[in-house]
């Protein structure tokens, strides 16, 4: 039995596809599946329940992988153990941020962790808040940056910021004439959301509940692609598919010219989305933190191309 084979095997609980965690673990499918039977034949018990359209643990395999979680936890602690008798600003640090956060913030805060910890290598990574959760929890991310509500068992949770959403549109949009915009007044104009999965959606939906029924009834309210990023919705507002609402950070991070697209406040109480940084409460490398911390609340999306 070998780590490895241990986060093989996590990892496929988690996706329930052999294609799918064989690409988070960095290996062919060949491999995992043959690493998997290995473990089922070493442990004398099938661990998976197999078919063509998914995998499934069994009642014994659930209770091997929630152990095999555990275990993969306690080795990643016993690697910040041995990284706390190192430079805390000279280790690689590892941070991952939501889809609707990281491609706006990262060139901004990265510059400036850049001078203040020079020497300490970043990695980087995006992903949906549900995945950085469980790779925060296994050892292989060391901080994310996320969107409110969060909470984690054994995770320290700091707000960071808060960010207003906006409302973008064509230049020629009705709406464009309007100085701020109230959620009542996106009835009966079409509007872009991001797929199920993002909280970003959720947020949206939460601040405007009048577009909830419309999204049921498939009125003046379309869903993107599944796997689709606010930078989609913003060329799909350019094509004149309709409107959309985005983060601040990301309305201000456009290409297009301001007589292509323009943006638009909310009346008050503008809706906004609490961000987060989340780091599991035994990392040992709190100046690591500190530093990260610091170089994202100074970032100033102020020089960011408007639009």
């Amino acid at each position: 039995m070998t780590l490895n084979e241990l986060r093989y095997i996590v990892t496929l609980a988690q996706e329930q596809h052999f294609g799918r965690a064989a690409e988070r673990c960095f290996v062919s499918q060949p491999t995992l599946s043959i690493a998997v039977k290995k473990l089922e034949e070493e442990l004398g018990t099938p661990l998976f329940e197999r078919s063509k359209s998914r995998v499934q643990t069994t009642p014994l395999g659930d209770k091997i992988v929630a152990q095999a979680q555990l275990v993969l936890e306690q080795t990643a602690r016993i690697k910040e153990i041995a990284s706390e008798g190192k430079g805390q600003l000279i280790s690689p640090l590892n941070v991952g941020a939501i889809f609707t956060i990281g491609p706006y913030l990262f060139p901004h805060f990265i510059p400036q962790l850049q001078r203040m910890a020079p020497e300490m290598p970043l990695y980087v990574e995006e992903g949906y808040t549900a995945t950085l959760r469980q790779r925060l929890r296994k050892g292989d991310l060391d901080a994310i940056i996320i969107s409110l509500p969060f909470t984690e068992p054994d995770v320290v949770t700091l707000n960071l910021y808060d960010e207003p959403f906006v409302v973008l549109m064509d230049h020629n949009h009705p709406l464009a004439e309007k100085q701020r915009i109230h959620p009542e007044d996106l009835n009966d104009h079409d509007v872009l959301l991001l797929g199920e999965g993002h909280c970003f959606r959720d947020q949206i939906l939460e601040a405007c509940p009048n577009l909830q029924p419309r999204l049921e009834n498939r009125a003046h309210t379309r869903t993107a692609a599944e796997g689709s990023s606010l930078d989609t919705l913003r060329h799909m507002v350019a094509s004149g598919l309709g409107i959309t609402i985005l983060p601040h950070s990301a309305a201000l991070a456009s290409h297009y010219a301001s007589d292509i697209l323009v943006t638009r406040s909310f009346v008050d109480p503008v809706p906004t989305r609490t961000v987060a940084l989340a780091w599991r409460a035994s990392f040992p490398r709190h100046k690591a933190i500190d530093a990260l911390k610091k170089a994202i609340v100074q970032c100033d999306f102020s020089d960011a191309e408007e639009v």
